[in-house]
């Protein structure tokens, strides 16, 4: 039985490792946060897959969502699972679990350039 155990530890620990995955939680940083984080990542990597567990899966939704509205990302792939976790008293309990795997539109570069330059006018504005 531990075998199999260490085997999924393992498991988690490189599946945790990728490159262009980001872990949200719900209580760590503001949604736009995490929002600017995935344009970051489709950047640099053109795909981006947000995790998360439990009472986090609404932010997740909310910042694929927020992105696949305002023509940054298309939905690639979304996965739900349940894992298991130890609580405090080492019990183990079920949480939800959600990945959701986006990849960069047509038109990303062009508003990422866009946002860019009206963010440079919005700070000449304030700084005048």
């Amino acid at each position: 039985m531990e075998a199999i155990t260490d085997g999924i530890n393992k498991m988690n620990i490189a599946e945790s490792q990728k490159k262009n995955r980001i872990q949200v939680s719900n209580t760590k940083k503001p949604l736009f946060f995490y929002v600017n984080l995935a344009k970051r990542y489709m950047q640099q990597y053109a795909e981006v897959e947000l995790s998360a567990l439990g009472m986090a899966i609404a932010t997740v939704v909310s910042v694929a969502e927020i992105l696949k509205n305002n023509g940054f990302a298309i939905e690639r792939k979304i996965k739900t699972s349940t894992v298991e976790i130890k609580d405090e008293r080492v019990r183990p309990i079920q949480k939800a679990k959600i990945e959701i795997t986006l990849g960069k539109t047509e038109n990303f570069d062009e508003l990422m350039a866009k946002s860019a330059q009206e963010r440079e006018a919005a700070d000449a504005e304030a700084q005048s």
